[in-house]
């Protein structure tokens, strides 16, 4: 299976698409870009040269990978998220030669109209918060929000809060997969964070709302 592209899409010669993935209106994957499998690029979207992609990413609407961009495998960036490439911009200056590496791990999120300024990682499963600005590393499963953004909390690989007890343990609402808090880092006990999820907990079954806890009773 190849991939498709959108007759309003334009792909430069040289740019290396991945099968099943889709590209779509007005969408421009200039020259040196490399995508992976089964990835979606919305309308108005851009990656440019030397931007590496992995498979199964979803960018959205008015999203552009700028060079010097790395997206690892199953990450999720909302409509009209920015990111950057130099920390100081001038026009008058030019500094293709120190562009800053913003690193986007495994599994990641970043919501709609999210900021990303240069220079950082996004661990594994972290979520940023639509509107956020960040300007630090986030680390694995992190839950960051608002201007500038600060971690507020722990998010699931399903996208859920994650309330931990007192043995340092909480399990997602969602899924029931099991995370352990030590030393102010968080993974996951019953799943490899570099393993695919099984098929059967692809496919979500209920809402965010639907997993938030029972407000208390008086």
């Amino acid at each position: 299976m190849t991939h498709f592209a959108h007759p309003t899409a334009v792909i430069d010669e040289g740019a290396t698409l991945g099968a099943g993935t889709k590209v779509w209106h007005f969408a421009h994957i200039c020259a040196g870009a490399r995508i992976g499998d089964n990835c979606v690029f919305g309308q108005n979207t851009m990656v440019a040269d030397g931007v590496v992609v992995g498979s199964n990413v979803k960018v959205q609407n008015n999203v552009a990978l700028y060079t010097g961009t790395v997206v690892e495998d199953d990450v999720f960036l909302g409509p009209s998220c920015v990111l950057t490439n130099v920390t100081n911009p001038r026009s008058q200056i030019r500094r293709q030669s120190l562009y800053e590496p913003t690193v986007l791990r495994r599994g990641a999120t970043v919501g709609a109209n999210a900021t990303l300024v240069c220079g950082i990682t996004l661990g594994r499963y972290a979520f940023v918060a639509a509107g956020a600005v960040v300007s630090r590393d986030v680390p694995d499963y992190g839950f960051v929000l608002g201007v500038p953004a600060r971690q507020t909390g722990w998010m699931s690989r399903h996208g859920h809060l994650l309330r931990f007890g007192a043995d340092g343990t909480a399990a997602c609402p969602e899924s029931g997969l099991r995370y352990r808090l030590e030393d102010n880092r968080v993974r996951c006990l019953d799943l490899d964070e570099e393993a695919p999820l099984p098929p059967e907990l692809a496919l979500g079954a209920r809402s965010y709302d639907a997993c938030k806890p029972a407000a208390p009773t008086t």
